[in-house]
């Protein structure tokens, strides 16, 4: 993903008339017609399996693999369980390189496993760790990369796996803006020992809550479906330190119906897209995001930065488009590096950092989901286009 700015001045844009009656939120859920969950909720009122690996459990874990063209997919209660598990399955210790700018449970499940996070900076363009500072922060302690598809934007997975197998390091990549993703090679959920997937409500793809672990062959699926049920093997024999990771049938069985609307949903969330980068395009100042390196995008989120040149600050944007009942978010702001539990690190020093740091002062994403409307679109652009003005006027 590349940020470009404007090529044309446009003409002044008078005050718009905003209908601040209806907020539009940053995202909304997409949800299937209640009357299909209803049904499913038959289903499992009728044989009675609420877990455990339930029909419907097994059903959407081998439809979300097909879905996605990958070998093997584990279910989970939630993205954060299923990091914290891969870390424990792959046996990572020590020290892991990983990127500041995401969202804060990425760090969260390294200190959950006892692992010294260190932090590198991102690319300017893509937001994703970058793999040229990667090398300059490996040291005898280092035991794995932890990279980010920030927005859905593929990491360069080629250069990341060279560095690990010059160094002989696991890679783990959170894939959770990178539902449905796919680059020259296929599905970018191949890339790396492990992807964990999130399925949380605000995500692009959402079984209420949910997540997954993505596996490259039969015996770590099995060994990962040890660790997500206690470390059982059978009812008498546990043999590692598992933690309660199993996902529901009702989420299963909503995951199933939500597989089966998400081609349509991402036409839609397309459609949406391309209408901001064209109602935008005019504005100087404001950098709009072109994916790169991704065949098949899922238009997951819409980040812009706001720059100096556009006459406010993102923060000043943020506060204004608030009061006109238009609800962004500075994602991701403040860095994981930036919070207490990670400040005091010597790879979280901002001046190590600078491109992360600057990005995470500038970015904000506007509102995106699928029920959102082509009007609900050129409100927020024409509120952004009125502040600057304002601001210009002033």
């Amino acid at each position: 993903m590349k940020f470009q700015t404007a090529l044309r001045e446009p003409a002044h844009t008078p005050p718009a008339q905003l209908d601040v009656e209806e907020p539009i939120f940053v995202t909304k859920p997409h949800l299937p017609p209640l009357e299909d969950f209803i049904d499913t909720l038959r289903q499992i009122w009728a044989s009675k399996v609420l877990t455990n690996g339930g029909p419907l459990h097994a059903a959407f874990e081998e439809a979300l693999a097909r879905y996605l063209g990958v070998e093997h997919a584990v279910l989970f209660a939630n993205g954060t369980l299923a990091l914290v598990t891969a870390l424990q399955a792959l046996r990572i210790g020590g020290e892991v390189i990983t990127t500041p700018y995401s969202f804060v449970a990425t760090a969260h499940a390294l200190l959950w496993n006892d692992i010294k996070p260190v932090f590198v900076d991102v690319e300017p363009d893509t937001c994703n760790i970058d793999p040229e500072l990667i090398e300059s922060a490996i040291t005898p302690a280092t035991t794995a990369i932890l990279g980010v598809h920030c927005y859905g934007n593929p990491c360069k997975a080629a250069r990341i796996q060279q560095i690990a197998d010059n160094y002989n390091l696991r890679v783990i990549y959170d894939g959770a803006h990178a539902f449905g993703v796919t680059d020259v090679g296929g599905s970018v959920l191949r890339h790396g020992d492990l992807t964990i997937l999130s399925f949380h409500a605000t995500k692009v793809f959402n079984t209420f809550e949910g997540g997954a672990i993505i596996c490259p062959d039969a015996r770590t699926k099995r060994l990962i479906g040890h660790l997500k049920n206690f470390g059982f093997v059978d009812e008498v024999t546990v043999v590692a330190t598992g933690i309660n990771g199993k996902m529901s049938e009702i989420n299963a069985g909503l995951g199933l119906l939500q597989l089966r609307d998400f081609d349509s949903v991402l036409q839609r969330r397309k459609a949406l897209y391309e209408q901001y980068l064209e109602a935008l395009a005019a504005l100087p100042g404001l950098l709009l995001p072109t994916p790169e390196h991704a065949t098949k995008y899922n238009y997951s989120y819409f980040p812009v930065r706001v720059t100096p040149a556009f006459a406010i600050s993102r923060d000043d944007l943020y506060a204004r488009l608030r009061r006109q009942n238009i609800f962004g978010r500075r994602y991701f702001f403040p860095l994981i590096s930036e919070f207490p539990m990670y400040r005091g690190l010597p790879s979280a020093a901002a001046d190590r950092l600078p491109v992360a740091t600057q990005i995470s002062r500038e970015v904000i994403c506007l509102p995106l989901y699928p029920d959102m409307t082509p009007g609900d679109v050129r409100r927020v652009a024409r509120a952004i286009a009125s502040a600057r003005d304002e601001a210009n006027q002033q």
